[in-house]
């Protein structure tokens, strides 16, 4: 087994900015390098809040300014990509796809997907697409197709959702930002593996996947939202570990784990830019990660009661100078083609550093215009807030 090794949080922060691919080099310009930039991140997330560019767009373009939102479109007709489960609604990799296989058995054995199963409803919905074709959740409008209180979901999307679960459909694409779904051995290509990983295989996968657009992480960020997955993935870290794929690492008195050739990067310098990125973006999903790592305090409020917000409905965390440092609320006003700024909070900025971080934001600013679609940029009532 390897040494342990000691670092910093600096230096961990910079481990981690480094794998996150948000100041690489971008390697070309067209539909392949954004495949290139799923198959490194292991998956993109899939929001439909659009006060901003949507999520999934937003943390491709934060990776590669030549990032068109067509090109998620393309990649899916390619079969290159499928839409399933990250930690959350997700695009990835098609190369990966047999290892979604063990969550799709996983619900396929008796586990529901926050409701429960209807399985005549689900036998008649599956009979209907196979004969008709593609279908969304709206082709089912009915009479009786009375909606639940899960987000208004009608009984027919409730089982469109668990057979999407089970890998029994696949999302063929989407209409605006609704599922149209098929069978999955239509969308299929046919040389993908369907063969079913084996538990440690499994964990093997999910751990490296992990550290290679993390840096590194622990036993609990592995694990994050994957609850079915816990004994398959401390199954492959005993692997790993006895095989030295391994690299241990002391930060203060908590030990992670990396990949052996990862602290190469340490020797590399890392860019100082400004990052408007997404809420949903890899770096900070996991927000105690974002914590013990950046020192940010991040939660989206958009799922609070407006009176308990503290900082508005969707603020972007902006990343400065290898550091998440402040916040803003930010709102592409469309018909108007402005992008409007109304507050930035300021977190960890000193006074000094004040003017070049505006600097630094302003030119940030009109390239995130560009990127929403809108013409100018308007900071007149922007306001600096402490905190």
């Amino acid at each position: 087994m390897n040494d342990v090794i000691s670092l910093s949080k600096d230096e961990a922060r910079k481990l981690i900015l480094h794998h996150q691919g948000l100041f690489a080099v971008s390697r070309g310009t067209g539909v392949k390098a954004t495949l290139d930039r799923i198959q490194h991140l292991g998956y993109v997330q899939i929001d439909s809040i659009a006060v901003v560019e949507r999520a999934h767009h937003h943390i491709l373009w934060s990776r590669n300014r030549h990032y068109r939102s067509q090109h998620l479109q393309q990649l899916l007709e390619q079969r290159s990509i499928f839409e399933y489960w990250g930690h959350a609604a997700a695009y990835l990799p098609m190369t990966d796809y047999r290892f979604s296989l063990p969550r799709m058995q996983h619900y396929h054995h008796g586990a529901s997907h926050w409701f429960d199963k209807n399985p005549k409803l689900a036998t008649e919905v599956l009979a209907r697409i196979k004969a008709e074709g593609p279908l969304k959740a709206s082709d089912f409008a009915s009479a009786d197709n009375k909606s639940s209180p899960w987000w208004g979901w009608s009984s027919t999307k409730q089982a469109l959702e668990q057979l999407f679960h089970e890998g029994k459909l696949m999302v063929a694409r989407r209409d605006g930002m609704q599922k149209v779904y098929d069978l999955c051995e239509r969308i299929l290509p046919e040389v993908v593996n369907l063969t079913p990983p084996t538990e440690t295989e499994y964990g093997r996968y999910i751990i490296t996947r992990f550290l290679r657009h993390q840096g590194l992480g622990s036993k609990e960020h592995f694990t994050y939202l994957m609850r079915e997955a816990k004994t398959a993935i401390y199954a492959g870290l005993d692997s790993m570990l006895e095989d030295d794929e391994l690299q241990q690492v002391k930060i203060g008195e908590e030990m992670f784990y990396t990949l052996p050739d990862a602290l190469d990067c340490l020797n590399r310098p890392l860019k100082q830019g400004l990052k408007i990125l997404s809420p949903f973006d890899n770096l900070l999903i996991q927000r105690q990660r974002a914590q013990r790592f950046f020192d940010f305090d991040y939660q989206l409020e958009c799922y609070l009661p407006e009176s308990k917000r503290r900082y508005g409905y969707f603020s972007l965390p902006l990343l400065w100078r290898g550091r998440l440092v402040a916040r803003a609320n930010i709102k592409a006003v469309r018909k108007s083609s402005v992008l409007q700024v109304s507050e930035v909070y300021l977190g960890d900025v000193g006074p000094r550093a004040r003017s070049n971080f505006l600097a630094a934001l302003e030119e940030a600013l009109v390239e995130f215009a560009q990127f929403n679609g809108c013409e100018t940029v308007s900071m007149t009532s922007m306001q600096l807030i402490e905190g």
